[in-house]
């Protein structure tokens, strides 16, 4: 966990349990894009609301938990809130274009934006769907976007399909909008790091894989392998990064 997605998790759960506790904070926080102007909060409270059953808030909590800790990383804490706030607004501005009646709540447009930045970075990263069922993560944008544009214009379930577009949207003007204020050199220095001849990795073969979080744990052995295949030389600067997260420093 890194420290904007926790901060984001426990902020939409105590606005959940303030729902639950007091169900107008619901009415108050939800988004209706065609009243936007006469609420203009809604358009930041609604990505922290979520309908009362526990299974919205958990899958959205469940997808931030997924893909926030790497984005962050890689982008640095306040890149990523910025990311994350612009995403949910962009969400709740293209809702009001195409279902400006409809009330909105959830953090699914944002949590899309931060889906779109982890395939951008991460593309041929494996995800399982149901656990099972193997999806690179550019293949899912690819996927994730068909659904919400056939189910937005058939009007498909109870869902704020173009809240996910919009995220999408609201993500790819941003990470351009950024690349393209930093000069490029800059910018791909900023995502490599520091030289890898001058990144300290640690004791690598100290790794305890055990104790290495699932979602990174992948990552990390095919790191060692290569160390193992073409040695230390062989890694990029963000393999040294990431691995020296998980290494003992000597």
């Amino acid at each position: 966990m890194t420290p904007w997605v926790t901060r984001l998790i426990v902020a939409n759960i105590i606005v959940f349990l303030l729902q639950i506790t007091f169900p107008v904070i619901t009415q108050l926080f939800a988004l209706v894009p065609a009243f936007l102007l006469q609420r203009p909060w809604t358009i930041l409270t609604y990505m922290f609301t979520h309908s009362t059953g526990l299974s919205h808030i958990a899958f959205n909590m469940f997808a931030l938990y997924l893909f926030g800790p790497r984005v962050e990383t890689r982008l640095g804490g306040l890149t990523f809130i910025k990311l994350y706030l612009i995403s949910g607004i962009t969400g709740g501005l293209l809702s009001w274009a195409f279902t400006p009646y409809v009330a909105i709540v959830g953090a699914s447009g944002a949590i899309f934006g931060v889906q779109l930045a982890f395939a951008k970075f991460f593309p041929r990263e494996r995800i399982y769907i149901w656990g099972v069922l193997p999806v690179e993560a550019r293949t899912l944008v690819v996927v994730m976007t068909a659904i919400s544009i056939f189910s937005g214009f058939t009007g498909g379930g109870n869902t704020a399909h173009f809240a996910h577009l919009g995220g999408y949207v609201g993500a790819f003007l941003y990470l351009a909008y950024v690349a393209k204020r930093s000069p490029s050199s800059q910018w791909e220095k900023k995502l490599a790091g520091p030289p890898a001849t001058a990144i300290a990795i640690g004791d690598w073969k100290a790794v305890d894989l055990t104790k290495v979080h699932e979602l990174n744990r992948d990552e990390v052995q095919r790191i060692l392998d290569k160390i193992g295949a073409s040695g230390e030389g062989s890694l990029t600067s963000q393999e040294k990064v990431f691995l020296g997260h998980f290494t003992p420093k000597v």
